[in-house]
């Protein structure tokens, strides 16, 4: 079920928002709402490129597996 939220945009930030949104042809909210899940999702996730790297790591592979053995066997404590 959609949610309901508000916002408060200055006068020029609202403007460029209605700009855009009507460039591509969306209202406001979508706009807003496609924008923000966009953003999220490019700063979420390792791109390819990373998760490669993180691939090749073997002594983080390595340590990984043994803290993620260490987990199961709830060996260690919870730092937070």
């Amino acid at each position: 079920m959609s949610k309901t939220v508000t916002i408060r945009l200055s006068e020029e930030t609202h403007r460029l928002f209605k700009t855009y949104a009507k460039g591509d042809n969306r209202s406001l909210s979508n706009f807003i709402e496609t924008a923000a899940l966009r953003y999220v999702q490019e700063h979420q996730y390792v791109d390819d490129a990373e998760m490669a790297e993180i691939s090749a790591d073997k002594d983080l592979q390595d340590s990984l597996a043994k803290a993620h053995q260490d987990a199961k066997k709830r060996k260690g404590r919870l730092v937070g």
